[in-house]
């Protein structure tokens, strides 16, 4: 059988980073998949329904959370997050895609093989998840368990925002959860330079109030 692998979540300053793994024939994908960058929310989720809900299709998942990424690092997390994912579904003699998570493709592929756990080929390429379908679709699956895990810090924290560096209410709510309780979000991953950067200014401003 064959599958695809994607994550989503890799550059966020908050939550976690998320890898999935789907096994399926070609044949029971629906139709319309694509990056799920180059989708609408709706589309994604119907998407994600639907290859959740077909007794045809295996999803798998791997979660890596804030405090795991703080403790390694992106290259070698983003492998045992595909390998994670991938090992929750594969079975002997598959042989499938990843969406490359490293400049070298073929390394990619070559260490999330090795650590899977199982007989499985897998081949990695940069951009397989605008266009090969089953990458596609863990592109979808990934990100709409990352898009949930955003609603659910939301439902915890109030308005967090995407979660993003670049988003101005991303910012917002790291400076003002600094400033209201001295410390960072149990969400955020303090090792980003966003979080030490604001750590620095929170200091700063500290001493200048001294």
């Amino acid at each position: 059988m064959e599958f695809g692998v994607d994550e989503a979540g890799k550059g966020p300053v908050l939550g976690s980073m998320f890898a999935a793994a789907v096994r399926a024939p070609r044949a029971a994908l629906p139709a319309g998949l694509d990056d799920s960058k180059r989708l609408s929310d709706d589309r994604r989720e119907r998407l994600a329904d639907r290859l959740h809900d077909d007794d045809r299709v295996a999803v798998g998942l791997a979660e890596i959370p804030p405090e795991r990424i703080d403790a390694g690092n992106m290259n070698d997390l983003t492998v045992a997050a595909h390998a994670e994912a991938l090992a929750a579904v594969a079975e002997s003699g598959d042989a499938g895609l990843c969406d490359a998570g490293d400049v070298d493709a073929d390394r990619f592929a070559a260490r999330v093989e090795a650590r899977t756990g199982t007989d499985v080929a897998v081949d990695a390429r940069h951009g397989a998840d605008g266009d090969d379908d089953l990458v596609a679709a863990a592109s979808v699956v990934a990100k709409s368990a990352r898009e949930a895990h955003v609603a659910a810090l939301e439902a915890e924290y109030g308005a967090v925002g995407s979660g993003y560096p670049s988003d101005p209410t991303t910012r917002a709510f790291l400076r003002e959860h600094l400033a209201e309780t001295g410390d960072l979000p149990a969400c955020a991953r303090r090792s980003w330079s966003t979080c030490e950067d604001l750590r620095a200014a929170a200091e700063q401003s500290a001493l200048e109030e001294f």
